[in-house]
């Protein structure tokens, strides 16, 4: 699969009701937008991936990740999903779960909780099989050999069509860029040591290995 320039990292919160719920957190009208920066992309090639301690709980969020192959205008009409997305991998939006809390309570923006570096972790680009094709399997996690998340996109609440659309739409959808999906029931705190596996339909996509540093 060619290799592409990375440019916007694009991700939704709360995109799966169980997962707003175990939160304590109202599901949204509408896709609920975020981003990390580019640094913040690790490969989750087994290796460690090095994460701020000391800083209270870092939580793992297992979620569907697309990337764009040619630039797509919003238009006002919804996108063409299998025209712009050219290959899906897996990720874990890693959180500061006790920073995030206390910027919620001030209204200030989630960046230090959501975008600090290898925040991003990423599996190898996989042929993407078409729109229609997402709810055939099931994607996971596991964490020291134990599933700790599953998820499919038939229980998004936003499907990926709407979520691109809307990004398109509010703030440009173009080549490079990737989106990460939302995540399902199970988000909870690393250890150092855990070892992090990401799965769709059995197959292991990518795995990491959790350094506290």
């Amino acid at each position: 699969m060619k290799p592409m320039l990375l440019k916007n990292v694009y991700c939704v919160g709360r995109n799966y009701r169980l997962h707003a719920e175990e939160l304590g957190n109202a599901v949204p009208e509408e896709p609920m937008i975020f981003m990390k920066p580019t640094h913040a992309v690790v490969k989750a090639d087994g290796g460690e991936v090095i994460l701020p301690g000391g800083r209270g709980e870092i939580h793992y969020e297992a979620e569907l990740v697309f990337r764009i192959g040619k630039d797509c205008v919003g238009s006002g009409g919804a996108l063409d999903v299998d025209a712009c997305v050219d290959a899906m991998a897996l990720g874990i939006d890693f959180t500061l779960r006790d920073v995030q809390s206390v910027l919620k309570q001030k209204g200030h923006p989630w960046l230090p909780a959501k975008g600090f570096l290898n925040s991003a972790l990423l599996s190898e680009w996989q042929p993407f099989p078409g729109a229609a094709a997402l709810a055939e399997a099931d994607f996971s996690l596991r964490r020291n050999g134990q599933e700790v998340q599953r998820g499919n996109t038939r229980d998004m609440i936003f499907d990926l069509q709407t979520i691109l659309t809307y990004v398109a739409a509010n703030y440009g959808l173009g080549e490079g860029d990737i989106v990460y999906t939302g995540t399902p029931a199970g988000v909870a705190a690393v250890a150092d040591g855990d070892v992090l596996e990401l799965l769709r339909d059995g197959e292991r996509w990518g795995s990491a290995v959790v350094k506290l540093g």
